[in-house]
């Protein structure tokens, strides 16, 4: 069927002139007030045991208003747009409440050129959609009959408008195409499961990236091999980074961590933390990809942010209001969704290649552990850096090859420590989920331990 626009959605000077009519009936009870108000369509297409299982579309639109009156902060949100003096009213009786301003809204100011949006995504047809992912299934099963195939393909478009009453206001469409399967092979009592994904702001029509994927997690995994318990160089393929590495990472360098006084990082700007080869940067101005904005959820720029140059803590994010409760300025890491105030963020993260190719890293070791996907990364004290979580999907290295997936393996240890124990920096980055670019990085100091 062909695609037709959906009502829900409209363009960026239309939701401009919704949320300036909403701003100038709030500024007729509040000193100060902000507009941020959004649309967006989402369809997709489900897959279960090899087949089309259904599809999925939805519209949404809402506003959230942010007012200062008599110093402190109110907030309120809707989806029921037909009524805009309920979501002033809602605002002002939070006012008395809730916390006391400790910022302004930023004034009328030039945004970076950022286009987080292609018309081919919404241009892309349900049809088209279901090709993809039916050329995913039929791909994977030409390579083993044995896998059992499942996942989506979807695609959503957005549009996000801000306005204050400094003078701040930016309004931009965006739009994200995703592809996600994942390969399930059943052997009695064992499950292996190989899941990837893909996305962009353009629309995705060839799948073979996610397929090649699948298949290697699936070559890689057709032994088993038998893990010791003891600390052993691990290879973190870069699924497995954010959650082993950047969450401690992230909440150290939060500007609300830092304020709150349990960031390890207060006070430590300036100083190396971590091995001089490892750079973390945040930058929403990356046109290409969907996590991209040309300004934060409170409008103010977007601007690259590097948190760690070469080893050495760069800077922390904040949002308009914990940069002022801690006398800084905003790093334009404000995020929110409709029902909430923002809060510091980031947006696409990208950690810097090193020059050791995957191959060349693997083949130099002669005992390793590689981690391909983790199964619930908690922290015990993520503040500290401290990680512990199980292995999902995970492979043993012996005399530099592939030996076999392990099974019932759990790693632990500590962000810091292990990001100064850095072995090799792979050279062939990738994106992840959540907006991230990382490569492969195997570290040492990291303790393995296997009930099997």
């Amino acid at each position: 069927m062909p695609h037709r626009r959906s009502v829900a959605i409209v363009s960026p000077e239309q939701a401009r002139a919704a949320a300036e009519r909403l701003l100038e009936r709030a500024l007729r009870s509040a000193s100060d007030a902000e507009v941020f108000y959004a649309a967006s369509e989402n369809t997709s297409a489900h897959f279960e045991a090899n087949a089309l299982k259904g599809v999925d579309a939805n519209d949404a639109m809402g506003a959230a208003l942010r007012i200062v009156k008599d110093g402190r902060v109110g907030f309120s949100s809707t989806s029921n747009l037909d009524d805009p003096q309920a979501l002033v009213d809602a605002a002002i009786e939070t006012a008395p409440f809730g916390a006391e301003a400790q910022f302004e809204f930023p004034g009328a100011q030039s945004y970076p050129d950022v286009r987080p949006y292609d018309s081919s995504v919404e241009e892309a047809t349900l049809e088209e959609m279901v090709a993809v992912g039916e050329r995913a299934i039929a791909d994977l099963r030409a390579y083993s009959t044995e896998v059992q195939v499942e996942g989506g393909v979807g695609r959503s478009t957005s549009t996000v408008a801000l306005v204050n009453s400094r003078g701040g206001s930016v309004a931009y469409e965006r739009s994200r195409f995703q592809i996600g399967f994942e390969g399930t092979v059943i052997r009695g009592e064992d499950m292996l499961f190989t899941p990837e994904g893909e996305s962009s702001v353009a629309a995705l029509r060839d799948p073979s990236g996610v397929v090649a994927s699948i298949i290697r997690q699936l070559e890689w995994a057709q032994e088993t091999a038998a893990v010791e318990t003891k600390s052993m160089p691990v290879v973190l393929m870069p699924t497995a980074v954010r959650g082993l590495l950047l969450a401690p990472l992230l909440s150290g360098l939060s500007g609300k961590s830092v304020l709150h006084g349990t960031s390890p990082l207060a006070g430590r700007l300036g100083e190396r933390i971590v091995d001089e080869r490892f750079s973390l940067t945040d930058d929403p101005t990356l046109s290409g990809s969907p996590s991209a904005r040309p300004a934060d959820d409170e409008c103010v720029a977007s601007r690259r942010l590097p948190l760690i140059a070469s080893g050495v803590a760069s800077a922390f994010f904040y949002d308009l209001q914990t940069a002022g409760q801690a006398g800084a300025a905003s790093t334009g890491s404000g995020e929110r969704g409709l029902g909430s105030l923002p809060g510091p963020s980031t947006s696409v993260l990208l950690v810097d290649e090193g020059d050791t190719a995957l191959d060349d890293m693997i083949s130099g070791m002669d005992e390793a552990l590689i981690v391909e996907r983790l199964l619930g990364a908690g922290q015990n004290n993520v503040l500290g850096g401290d990680f512990s979580a199980n292995v999902l999907l995970g492979y043993k290295v012996e005399h530099g090859k592939i030996a076999g997936r392990v099974m019932n393996t759990m790693v632990s240890g500590n962000a810091y420590r292990v990001l100064n124990d850095v072995l090799a920096l792979g050279s062939e980055g990738r994106w992840g989920g959540g907006g991230l670019y990382a490569p492969p990085i195997a570290v040492g100091g990291i303790s393995v331990s296997s009930k099997g």
